[in-house]
């Protein structure tokens, strides 16, 4: 199945960033994708002082114009953090997805935190505004299962490990990483996960801002199971297509059937809730 990652370009005008998001999956579904991911904050800014002004309640005015796309387009949407959510007075950062029938499959709230400090060249913290969330989120297809995280949560393997023991051959993580955590980790992050659980591992991002207070890396990616990038994005607004072929992920685990290999007698991961 086609999957295409919408690396937009944010501006601080929520109106226009649902406009041209809609009108960006508009574009993907003709060219016959079937899942369309939009980038973590695709409908604000990104930074701790925009979270409150631009947060909202889900069903929302955000939530409720992905719903009608998808709906309209007959797609599997995932929303990106399409909002910083607003519930029972905390904030969170979250991710919907919507189904062909615009009916929500699933909102993951991100489970770990953006708060790092590299002297020198970035501080941040998301925790001054921001709650976690505490589940995983999988929702089935078609075509396969799916697992969500957002942005910092591609740093926990563990998370990524859940992910694959619940039958999972694709993640995606919608993700802003900047320009210091960029050009180290993104790649080598995604790369790890696929190949660890023998898995599709797609980000999306916003384009790059250099205006903005904080600049996002870019470079939206696909990973097989193999490891290999298959896909990417520059730093511009683009849409980023690629084929999911889960009989070439098949023939991997077949190869190589580390999953039927593991030492469960000596370690595990699990999940506690």
């Amino acid at each position: 199945f086609r999957l295409a990652l919408i690396q937009l370009h944010v501006s601080a005008i929520k109106s226009d960033n649902l406009q041209r998001a809609c009108g960006l999956v508009r574009e993907a579904s003709a060219k016959g994708a079937k899942l369309v991911a939009l980038p973590e904050c695709f409908n604000s800014p990104y930074g701790t002082q925009y979270f409150k002004e631009y947060a909202e309640k889900i069903p929302g005015e955000s939530t409720q114009k992905l719903s009608e796309v998808a709906k309209e387009c007959s797609i599997y949407l995932i929303g990106g953090r399409s909002i910083p959510e607003e519930d029972g007075g905390k904030l969170y950062n979250t991710c919907t997805v919507f189904g062909p029938d615009g009916a929500l499959l699933a909102k993951h709230r991100k489970v770990h935190l953006f708060d790092i400090n590299v002297p020198g060249k970035i501080q941040f913290k998301e925790s001054e505004t921001l709650s976690p969330g505490n589940s995983f989120s999988v929702f089935d297809t078609p075509y396969c299962k799916v697992g969500l995280g957002i942005c910092y949560d591609m740093r926990f393997a563990e998370m990524a490990h859940i992910y694959g023991q619940k039958g999972c051959q694709l993640l995606i993580y919608p993700g802003a990483f900047n320009m210091t955590t960029g050009p180290a980790h993104w790649e080598l992050l995604q790369r790890g996960r696929a190949v660890d659980n023998q898995l599709y591992v797609a980000t999306v991002s916003p384009a790059r801002d250099e205006k903005a207070s904080y600049v996002a890396w870019g470079h939206s990616t696909v990973v097989n199971p193999w490891g290999e990038v298959i896909a990417k994005a520059g730093t511009e607004e683009t849409v980023v297509y690629t084929d999911i072929d889960l009989k070439k992920l098949a023939e991997i685990r077949q190869q190589i059937p580390i999953l039927s290999q593991k030492r469960c007698d000596l370690y595990g991961v699990e999940m506690k809730k």
